[in-house]
């Protein structure tokens, strides 16, 4: 019997029942394993293909060029624009070839030129008219700047716009006699931004003048080679400019890198009494626009 024991677990067959069910049930379990890495393979290499291809550089650059394009347009239309210096009228604040940036946005807020500043305009009428436009004579030069001009990546050659220094406004009396000195509403004015050499009236003394209300009266810092207010009496305005004419204020000097600077007001502008005959009801204006919201306070907290 021993040997049939040993014989039977030897090599007889493998068993049925409970053993067998378990051997299934491993291999169930492998195959299962394998379909489901399987399975995973499948998603990954399909996860794979339904990845976007990305663009090329060169296929966003015009994208990129319109965007920027585009930004720059709406810069110069409501922020800041490069003006080019034609001639030596300003020297020696400005020299010619000398690029300003001009602040566009404040008058969008009502802001009014102020005296002292340098501000470009658009001429009000018969300033320039003897002046040609310069231009190339190169066609696709001329392309090339009327592009980059009218998004305010460069000066444009076509408008007719002139810089000069605010002296007087609306209000204002202004008047030089013989060899100056400036006076507005008889304060003298210390002008030491005046081309060397040169006197404040230059060679054309004039006034007193009255400058209408929303005008200003401007003047070239070389007084002898500015053709400014001073020379235009005789038109509509009486050689005053349009507040409406102003393009903006011109607060630096960008380009050359050797000719940088900023272009504050000067000092001789900030004078005690220079506005006061201009604006007589400012201070006691001034003073009810305070008193006011005092009085009505004060008659609240009693009751």
């Amino acid at each position: 019997m021993g040997d049939l024991v040993i014989g039977a677990r030897s090599g007889g067959p493998e068993p049925e029942g409970e053993g067998a069910e378990q051997l299934d049930g491993s291999d169930r379990s492998a195959e299962s394993a394998s379909a489901a890495s399987a399975s995973a393979d499948e998603s990954a290499g399909s996860s794979k293909k339904k990845q976007p291809k990305q663009r090329s550089f060169w296929k966003e650059l015009p994208i990129l060029i319109g965007i920027a394009l585009i930004l720059a347009l709406v810069i110069k239309t409501f922020f800041v624009q490069a003006f080019s210096i034609p001639s030596g009228s300003m020297q020696n604040t400005l020299q010619i070839g000398d690029r300003v940036l001009v602040d566009k946005l404040t008058p969008w807020f009502g802001a009014e030129p102020e005296r002292g500043e340098v501000v470009v305009f658009h001429d009000p009428g018969g300033w320039l008219s003897d002046e040609p436009a310069q231009q190339s004579d190169n066609a696709f030069v001329r392309g090339v700047q009327d592009v980059l001009s009218f998004v305010g990546l460069m000066p444009s050659a076509n408008e007719k716009d002139l810089i000069k220094r605010v002296i007087a406004v609306g209000g204002d009396t202004v008047e030089c006699e013989g060899t100056g000195p400036v006076k507005v509403n008889g304060i003298a004015l210390d002008e030491p931004y005046i081309f060397p050499g040169n006197t404040p009236c230059g060679d054309k003394p004039f006034g007193p003048v009255q400058v209408p209300n929303n005008r200003i009266w401007v003047m070239g810092d070389h007084r002898a080679d500015s053709l400014d207010s001073r020379f235009h009496q005789d038109q509509p305005g009486g050689g005053t400019v349009p507040v409406d004419n102003v393009v903006g204020r011109a607060f630096v000097v960008a380009w050359p890198i050797s000719n940088w600077a900023t272009l504050p007001v000067p000092d001789t502008f900030d004078q005690k009494g220079l506005a006061a005959a201009a604006l007589p009801y400012a201070p006691p204006a001034a003073g009810a626009a305070i008193a006011l919201p005092v009085v009505w306070w004060l008659r609240r907290y009693r009751r």
